[in-house]
Order: structure tokens, then sequence, then C-alpha cells
């Protein structure tokens, strides 16, 4: 499993893909938090990173399907992915390997953004006039947001040898999830249900950690999915075709 997160990451590495894909998250981050007016920081009048977290997750919609179409897709497009198999690999040691290192991906690109924290800390009057428990709690959860949209992808990988529909495959699951569970709520056909369905939506437990609280239930939720999303792939990855 090391051996499969050590080749993936050198290979997101070493590619100038997976230097554009952080630069473009990190540089999308940048424009809207700091430059752009009508949802700068500065023209807020508020010391928080409310504009940063609410954004980050429409980002990583694209970004991490990005990531992960060409974790399977590829392989089996140019015929490693039996090769693989023919060495002392479980299907399980393959999919978890491969997960971890999206993951890591995905914190190496939040990593610099600790520095909109500082700026804002600093900015605050008085100094650290700032909400740390919410940023805190807000970070946990996008983290955990792009691994869920990390596992989505890898099982949407393992569909097709094209990354092209691994990638639009990705983001359409991830954004019904995300965004489309709720919106789906709002509609008074469901009444007394509404709030469940609602519930179920990746967006309402991604606010919840947002608050500073941090509830077992919604790490439990985001963990379900993900090996929800994991054991789907282990399971195509078994239908040798």
């Amino acid at each position: 499993m090391f051996t499969i997160f050590k080749k993936e990451v050198n290979s997101f590495l070493s590619s100038l893909v997976g230097y554009v894909v952080m630069a473009v998250f990190l540089l999308a981050m940048g424009l809207l938090v700091w430059i752009f007016p009508d949802t700068s920081v500065l023209n807020s009048g508020y010391a928080d990173l409310a504009t940063f977290f609410n954004l980050a997750p429409y980002v990583f919609l694209f970004l991490v399907p990005a990531i992960t179409m060409r974790s399977i897709a590829e392989e089996r497009k140019i015929g490693t992915l039996e090769l693989l198999f023919t060495k002392p690999l479980t299907e399980w040691q393959l999919v978890i390997g491969k997960f971890l290192a999206a993951c890591f991906l995905i914190f190496l690109a939040l990593i610099p953004t600790l520095i909109y924290y500082y700026s804002v800390y600093q900015l605050g009057n008085p100094v650290g006039n700032i909400d740390s428990a919410s940023v805190q709690g807000s970070y946990i959860g996008l983290f955990l947001l792009g691994c869920v949209f990390a596992a989505i992808g890898l099982f949407t990988s393992s569909l097709t040898d094209n990354q092209i529909i691994a990638f639009l495959l990705g983001v359409f699951i991830s954004f019904l999830l995300y965004v489309g569970l709720s919106s789906v709520a709002g509609l008074e056909v469901w009444n007394g249900a509404a709030y469940w369905l609602g519930w179920l939506g990746l967006d309402t437990q991604y606010n919840a950690l947002g608050r500073g609280l941090i509830d077992s239930r919604n790490i439990i939720y985001f963990l379900s999915l993900i090996i929800l999303a994991l054991a789907g792939t282990r399971w195509k990855l078994t239908q040798r075709e």
C-alpha cells in the first residue's frame, strides 16, 4: 500500500499537471479572498474567513476530480492495471494507497492557505479578534470534504478508461451530494422528510463543522461516504474486464 501511495504522490509531483492544479487552487482562492471586491475579506469589515470556506468547496468540486480522474482510468487504458495485480497486492491496498495519495495532495494544497488565517488574525481589531474554533472546524470539514470528493473521483475513475468521463462523473456526483440534496430538500413535496434529506447533504455536514463544534456524527457521516465510495471502487476492480 505504501508503495502505491509513494508512486502516486511522486507521479503527481513529478508532472507539471500536479503543480498546475495546486497553483490554480491557490490563485483562485487568493483572488476570491483578497482581490475581487465582491468577495474580498478586506471589504467585508469582519475578521473572518467565511469567504474562503464558503467558496473553497466549489473549487474542490472541480480540482479534486481532476486529481483523481487518471488514478485508475489511465492504468486501465495503458494496460498497467492488470500488471499491478500480478504483484503481491490486494484490491484494497491498491484503492487505499491511491486514495491516501489524493488526500495527501489535498492536504498539501491547504497548507499554504494557513497564511490567510494568519493575515486575518493580524488584521483583527484588536489583533487576534477571530473565531479560531470556527476556523479549525472549517479546516477539518474542508479536508474531509476533499477526501469525500477524492473517494468519489476514485470510484468514477474505476468505471471507465476515459479520464474526461471519469472527471465529469466525479464532478456530477460530488455536486449532487454537496448541493443537490439540500436543493431537493427545499421542495415542498417532502414535508417532514425534508429535514432528513437536507441533513444528508454534504453542505449541511460541512457547515455544521464550521460552527466550531466538532460533532462525531458529522465525522462519521464523512467517513461513511468515503468507505462506501472506496468499497465501490474495490468492487469494480474485482470485476476483471
